[in-house]
């Protein structure tokens, strides 16, 4: 069982930047898939990016410019967010993928306000 605890969540003003990450525990895969999701209420979960044990990033259309995923190891993913808009305010899960199963963190909250 993969444990993934995230932190970084806040209230940030439009425009300001925050930063996530998420350490995940439990799992001796060196080879996996970690990223993020988002989502606010009576809304579908949404893919924000995503990053494999190489590097390779993969953003979503919301994501792309303004957002950077990185990684320093197979088990710790950040989430650099810049430029925030309201329309980011969600709760932001993150995820890890490996060997066919998925695991989520219970989520931290985005809020972009002034």
């Amino acid at each position: 069982q993969v444990q993934l605890v995230e932190s970084g969540g806040g209230l940030v003003q439009p425009g300001g930047s925050l930063s996530l990450s998420c350490e995940a525990s439990g799992s001796s895969d060196m080879i996996n898939v970690m990223g993020w999701y988002r989502q606010t209420p009576g809304k579908e979960r949404e893919l924000v990016a995503s990053i494999t044990t190489g590097g390779r990033p993969i953003y979503s259309d919301v994501a792309k410019g303004r957002f950077t995923i990185s990684r320093d190891n197979a088990h710790t993913v950040y989430l650099q967010m810049t430029s925030l808009e309201p329309e980011d305010t969600a709760v932001y899960y993150c995820f890890h993928y490996s060997g066919g199963n998925e695991y989520r963190g219970k989520g931290t909250q985005v809020t972009v306000s002034s």
